[in-house]
């Protein structure tokens, strides 16, 4: 399969490249904005599969050009998209009263419109049988418990949660499937930030597994779903 995920340069995104390309059944690009990081996971796949098919990139998914710089990589490596990851994103964490207008406009751009932008410009390269996975949050998951501070994230991920309900019927006649993992902990940087005291009994290798295993083989029994994949609360 040809596949893109964004928000590769760390946590769960950075596992789910080096599982989707220790198979060897997968070609992957890699999307992040921070090259040093990139070029660190570059090293770890080619240690961990000489022969891993594995592009990186540096883009943002919110600010950089996709008509003259993302698209025309990806039809120069691949042609056709067989699966879109959107990972990428970012948290603040802050008590709702001291919230500006900025800050909630940065958690729509980066955990929603970026993705917007993303699967409005990568859809017209995928064919029938494609997969959208959205990574969404147990923060936006309705009716789960909700924490301090993080209103303005877990607001952006509950619309990225009804775009991809939204998407599954829009893009049907496409045979493109879009669903939604809403992840809850994992050992990683946001998580940390989040939760600085707080130790999740799942590790950031063991979600990116279940991301890259969900991403390549979920569309065949889900379609318009947003999936809780979470262990313990948070």
């Amino acid at each position: 399969m040809n596949i893109i995920i964004s928000g590769a340069s760390s946590g769960v995104g950075f596992e789910a490249v080096l599982e989707l390309i220790g198979s060897g059944e997968h070609q992957v690009i890699a999307l992040a904005r921070s090259e040093d990081k990139l070029y660190k996971l570059q090293e770890i796949a080619r240690a961990l599969n000489p022969d891993c098919v594995l592009y990186t990139a540096k883009f943002d998914i919110v600010q950089d050009d996709y008509d003259y710089g993302l698209i025309p990589f990806i039809r120069e490596k691949f042609g056709q998209v067989d699966v879109l990851i959107n990972n990428a994103g970012s948290l603040i964490n802050k008590p709702f009263m001291e919230l500006s207008p900025t800050d909630f406009a940065e958690m729509l751009q980066n955990n929603l419109l970026g993705h917007v932008k993303m699967i409005q410009k990568i859809v017209p390269l995928m064919s029938a049988k494609s997969h959208i996975v959205n990574i969404g949050s147990m923060g936006g998951f309705q009716g789960s418990q909700k924490f301090s501070g993080l209103s303005a994230y877990s607001a952006s991920k509950a619309a990225l949660h009804n775009l991809t309900e939204c998407l599954a019927a829009e893009l049907s006649g496409l045979e493109i499937a879009v669903n939604c993992l809403a992840l809850g902990s994992a050992q990683t940087e946001m998580l940390e930030k989040a939760f600085p005291d707080y130790q999740s009994p799942v590790m950031a290798f063991e979600m990116g597994k279940y991301i890259a295993d969900f991403a390549t083989g979920g569309h065949k029994f889900f379609n318009g779903k947003i999936l809780p994949v979470a262990h313990s609360t948070p």
